[in-house]
């Protein structure tokens, strides 16, 4: 996956980025918002500031004013299409009832990632593909999913648990749920990853009955 900038010279920032103006920031997020929705439909596969700027209907020299470089302009696009993603199970779980069982708070986020748009998914999965390709290079776009994915995970945890074993038990059904994708995308096996969610969930109901 190539996503240097088009001088080959990756993240290089030629023009000094807009800050502080409200009429910038409202550009940068217009252009944002085009280049996130190219990923959506193209992948991050041969990625490059030419590419977004033609998406963007600009310059690369207009978006390199408005970004630090090809790297920078994918970690923001990327996350926006998190955000999404994010936006749907906090969406998901706010349908649930109150008290709900831990088991069905995260049934409800898992429902979400398996409807989201097959192109959302491949984008995504993209991202940690290249995260594991080059992690010195790309390995924030996986250290940022954490951040974004597991206050959706802790908010589903009961809320007389302790901070850390909400964290734990967050952190273990992120990284869970993460391979059950990875596992769908590479393999196709749907029943087990089917019957794997499923000793997830009775893994968790155990947890929650063990009390506080």
């Amino acid at each position: 996956m190539n996503t240097s900038d088009d001088d080959g010279s990756p993240g290089r920032a030629g023009y000094r980025r807009s800050a502080g103006s409200p009429r910038g920031e409202a550009r940068r997020r217009e252009l944002l918002a085009r280049v996130t929705d190219d990923l959506v439909a193209n992948g991050l596969v041969d990625f490059s500031l030419r590419r977004a700027a033609r998406a963007a209907g600009t310059t690369h020299k207009v978006l390199l004013y408005h970004f630090d470089g090809a790297d920078d302009l994918l970690g923001q696009a990327v996350a926006e299409l998190r955000g999404r993603r994010v936006g749907n199970a906090l969406a998901s779980v706010a349908e649930q009832p109150s008290g709900r069982p831990l088991a069905d708070g995260v049934r409800a986020v898992w429902r979400t990632l398996l409807e989201e748009e097959t192109d959302l998914r491949r984008a995504l999965d993209q991202g940690i593909g290249l995260s594991m390709y080059d992690p010195d290079r790309y390995g924030a776009l996986s250290r940022d999913a954490s951040r974004q994915y597991l206050p959706v995970l802790l908010s589903v945890c009961p809320a007389d648990w302790s901070e850390q074993r909400r964290h734990q038990v967050a952190e273990m059904v992120l990284a869970t749920l993460r391979g059950f994708l990875v596992e769908l995308s590479t393999s196709r096996d749907d029943s087990g990853v089917a019957a794997g969610f499923e000793a997830l969930a009775r893994a968790l109901e155990r947890e929650e009955a063990a009390g506080p």
